[in-house]
């Protein structure tokens, strides 16, 4: 087959060598991949064939600067791996494939729900689909409030704002977790914290980050890898998450949960979602699957399907390139630990 020139942003992500990994290894063709990043040190770099720095994602000339090295580089694709490039992108795609360059991202206006917790939860529940408990909350007040009517101090709850990623300002609130444990027997990077606390930071703060306040969901949880070509699901693979560090999955195994898998599909289906998708689900009480949040991107483990058999960073390529994406078995239970490992320059 051809050759192609693939270009990863955010090549400094952990997921990222995983995703270089897995287009080198894909059993078809060359592939040349270009590594792009705003950090000239990401990990990335080191594995690329070619390298580039970008400016921020906010940055007035982002777009401009990547179109121009993207040309340069006779770049083929595009897989974004950065949230905060997603709409930029995906508003200025046919700036890209006017040249001939394929932006592998959904539309805007899908974007703009499952990238905000708040508009997807309430988009979810609006058409009848699954959520967990929630309420979206703009002051300390309605906070103090909202907990309350959660069931806390009796249940649990946690918080998240309603744009972020890698688990930024993801807390979880439980009444039963002593801060002697807190300090003696969870590392610094605990997800826990006390309402005290919580209360005391906000008064440390003018400004109030618009929050979304929800159940906290105790059971199993599992990241979800997707290639969805506009709504039509190709590849639906949970995998369990088993052990995790800085919201990192490094210990996980591949699971054939067919209740995970239709809730997903349901998801993505009705969004009509366009590429690789990630989609964080953990079970209630009740044992039900409900989300967390979705992540329309690749997700910085997916390298472990890959491990399973089904390339889904390159299927996505093909499916960019209107290939025919081939339909594989997948390694069921297919388990996957992580380890360190160092570059020296």
């Amino acid at each position: 087959m051809e050759p192609v020139t693939v270009m990863i942003t955010g090549s400094g992500a952990p997921g990222a060598p995983g995703v270089i990994k897995s287009l080198r290894d894909n059993g078809e063709r060359s592939i040349r991949v270009i590594g792009a990043d705003a950090s000239s040190e990401a990990v990335g770099f080191k594995l690329a064939d070619a390298r580039c720095k970008l400016p921020m994602a906010e940055a007035p000339d982002f777009i401009d600067t990547l179109l121009k090295i993207t040309k340069e580089e006779k770049v083929d694709v595009i897989l974004p791996m950065v949230t905060r490039e997603l709409e930029r992108l995906s508003l200025n795609k046919d700036k890209f494939k006017n040249e001939g360059i394929i932006v592998s991202i959904s539309d805007i206006d899908q974007l703009k729900i499952a990238n905000n917790k708040g508009n997807l939860l309430s988009y979810m529940k609006e058409r009848g689909l699954s959520v967990p408990h929630f309420t979206i909350v703009n002051s300390k007040e309605e906070f103090v409030k909202a907990a309350y009517e959660l069931g806390y101090p009796d249940k649990a709850i946690c918080l998240k704002p309603l744009v972020s990623n890698g688990s930024r300002g993801f807390r979880i609130i439980d009444p039963t977790i002593s801060r002697y444990k807190l300090l003696f027997e969870m590392k610094p990077m605990s997800t826990y914290i006390t309402f005290d606390e919580i209360m005391s930071i906000f008064d440390e703060s003018e400004i109030f980050l618009q929050l979304i306040l929800m159940e906290y969901l105790p059971g199993n949880e599992y990241s979800v890898d997707l290639l969805v070509d506009h709504g039509r699901t190709l590849y639906t693979i949970p995998r369990r998450r088993d052990a995790m560090s800085a919201g990192i999955t490094i210990k996980g195994e591949i699971v054939k949960e067919d209740d995970v898998i239709n809730y997903c599909n349901e998801i993505v289906q009705s969004l009509k979602l366009h590429g690789n998708i990630g989609i964080q689900v953990r079970r209630d009480r009740n044992n039900t699957p409900l989300i967390l949040e979705i992540n329309p991107r690749i997700q910085g483990s997916i390298v472990h399907c890959t491990g399973a058999g089904v390339n889904l960073p390159y299927y996505a390529v093909k499916l960019a390139l209107r290939e025919d994406v081939p339909s594989v078995s997948v390694g069921w239970n297919c388990k996957m630990i992580r380890y360190w490992k160092e570059f020296f320059y």
